[in-house]
């Protein structure tokens, strides 16, 4: 009987120790986060591969239960490849850059679950070159500013570790330049309806880490 009372309270100990634990942010955490996001296409038709991968690590602050702050550093890096035959050509592109972000919980979806939207005020350089036919010409650095919105999820996994899921730029103006004499800055400013037009607009995948 004393053993039958022991695991019984045993039993319900961990019971209430599960329904107390809480999944989620509060005031004065901190998190680091980090998302990754690759692809890779092969149009047959065309014969033109593309592939790109990026990586986007932050670091974030909370200010209140729902609002954190923070910074970010961007990485980005494609390939293009046309294969014709007697019409070789290869584009790659890689850039560097960093930001501000702001972010805001607005839903939450059972105990683990969380929504958000965030602002992004980011700068990046990028620079690029062009192969063909076993000639390479490297090209002028581009500086881009922008200013987008995307939203995003975290699933806890733990009280402690959440899987985050994002779409960046999905609103936004961007304005870049080519660091080259006489050039002109191009502007931009719009929704991206179909994020997969663009891979460096395509959702990323990675872990978030709370403090």
């Amino acid at each position: 009987m004393k053993k039958i009372l022991l695991t019984l309270t045993a039993v319900a100990g961990l019971t209430v120790a599960s329904q107390a634990q809480e999944f989620g942010f509060g005031k004065t955490d901190l998190i680091v986060e980090g998302n990754i996001g690759f692809g890779k296409t092969d149009n047959k038709n065309t014969e033109v591969k593309v592939s790109g991968f990026k990586f986007n690590p932050k670091v974030g602050y909370f200010v209140t239960d729902k609002i954190a702050v923070g910074i970010n550093l961007i990485v980005n890096d494609s390939v293009t490849n046309n294969y014709k035959e007697n019409a070789e050509k290869k584009v790659k592109t890689n850039s560097f850059g960093a930001g501000v972000f702001g972010r805001y919980y607005f839903l939450e979806v059972g105990s683990r679950f969380k929504t958000y939207a965030e602002l992004n005020v980011d700068y990046t350089g990028s620079k690029g070159e062009v192969t063909t036919s076993g000639t390479t010409v490297k090209g002028d650095k581009t500086n881009t500013f922008g200013v987008n919105a995307g939203i995003g999820a975290n699933y806890f996994l733990t009280e402690k570790i959440a899987v985050n899921f994002a779409f960046a730029n999905i609103i936004g103006y961007n304005t870049s330049k080519v660091d080259a004499d006489g050039a002109k800055a191009i502007s931009s400013f719009g929704a991206n309806v179909n994020e997969f037009n663009n891979f460096f607009n395509t959702a990323t995948f990675g872990l978030t880490f709370k403090f």
